[in-house]
């Protein structure tokens, strides 16, 4: 795909998504959504960690309320099925660790498309902010889904009812997002996470991320037998004999992801 609403950058196993419509504050146009699905499919088979970020001062302010004309007429079912649904599905079936990279203001779905990555890194000068309230809309692109399970319903409740900003420092607090960073730090950092990731046992990350989903919906034995299955294919990789044989003779792992 010729891509024109986001760029793409892959080096040493680590791909950078950048979200390229500064203009428009990042926001999600019908021909984004479909760049990043596409991007998301192709990069899991390429790269060992994928990033995705914002160009300019936001991460992503949701839907592009611009694209397609009336606002009125917009099919906002079908928009979501047809079109966030598939984006959101590329996402969560990556087979390689995701990190969303919040350089600023996530708001409407762009806040859930930041919450559907694996790991969420955001500069302390961003926020989260669940807006549809303000448009007479419920949260959506998944955000009923994730923010329950991140926050608790108390917090995800009140946070879409009020449609208060919710800084970086208090969605780390409140178990949202994995970490803040000042401004400063923001880009070394992520990349450190980022540059981790990739270069260890990609097999296992996979498989943990499956595990933890699970746990959601198992009772005890349900899931231990989910843990067990999947320890019993980590346990057949190369990584996890190199792991062994590293541990045994004191030095470094040198994961290949396999």
């Amino acid at each position: 795909m010729d891509y024109q609403c986001i760029s793409v950058a892959i080096d040493d196993g680590m791909a950078v998504i950048t979200m390229s419509r500064p203009e428009v504050m990042n926001a999600l146009s019908t021909q984004a959504r479909a760049e990043l699905t596409h991007a998301f499919r192709d990069l899991g088979q390429k790269a060992k960690v994928i990033v995705l970020t914002g160009e300019g001062k936001a991460f992503c302010t949701g839907q592009d309320l611009g694209d397609g004309g009336n606002v009125a007429n917009m099919d906002l079912e079908r928009g979501l099925r047809d079109e966030y649904l598939p984006m959101l599905n590329a996402i969560r079936d990556c087979p390689v660790p995701t990190i969303a990279a919040v350089n600023g203001p996530a708001a409407g779905a762009g806040a859930s498309l930041a919450l559907a990555l694996d790991v969420v890194i955001a500069s302390e000068n961003a926020y989260f902010l669940q807006a549809f309230s303000r448009i007479g809309l419920i949260p959506d692109a998944g955000g009923t889904y994730y923010l329950p399970r991140q926050v608790g319903l108390a917090k995800a409740v009140g946070a879409a009812l009020f449609a208060d900003k919710i800084t970086a420092r208090q969605a780390e607090q409140w178990g949202m997002i994995w970490e803040v960073t000042t401004e400063d730090a923001f880009e070394e950092t992520w990349k450190a996470r980022a540059t981790h990731l990739a270069n260890g046992p990609t097999v296992a990350y996979r498989h943990i991320v499956e595990a933890m989903r699970a746990s959601f919906h198992n009772d005890f034995e349900s899931q231990f037998l989910l843990e067990a299955q999947l320890q019993g294919k980590c346990g057949q990789t190369r990584d996890f004999r190199e792991g062994v044989v590293a541990f045994l003779e004191k030095r470094p792992p040198h994961y290949e992801g396999r």
